[in-house]
């Protein structure tokens, strides 16, 4: 079983900062990739931002670039995001996800599994 807890949502005015923390724990060989999506009312679950274990690539959303940061500490398996000039329309359950190997056998098969949280809601209003 893999975990993953995340902390820091929270309420926020307009041109606020959060910053979301995730971390992994449990059976879980190797971690490819960690980052955060999000899912407001009525719409997909969206891609934010992704940042590789091997090498720290990152990849933002659009509508994320130039405002968040995404972080990571592979000592502790924790992924942090930044949220600066958050906007109502950042408002969403923010979600962290994992992509890695549960065991050596699927890590040598180059499988990838994903791990989600249970979400941590944001809410960006005046």
């Amino acid at each position: 079983q893999v975990q993953l807890v995340e902390s820091g949502g929270g309420l926020v005015q307009p041109g606020g900062s959060l910053r979301l923390s995730c971390a992994a724990s449990g059976s879980i060989f190797s971690i490819y990739a960690m980052g955060w999506y999000r899912q407001a009312p009525g719409k997909q679950r969206e891609l934010v931002s992704v940042i590789t274990t091997s090498g720290g690539s990152t990849n933002y959303a659009d509508s994320v670039k130039g405002r968040f940061t995404i972080s990571r500490d592979n000592a502790k398996n924790t992924v942090y995001l930044q949220m600066n000039s958050l906007k109502p329309e950042d408002t969403a359950v923010y979600y962290c996800n994992v992509k890695g190997a549960p065991n050596y056998s699927e890590y040598v098969r180059g499988n990838e599994y994903d791990y989600w949280g249970q979400g941590t809601q944001v809410t960006v209003s005046s």
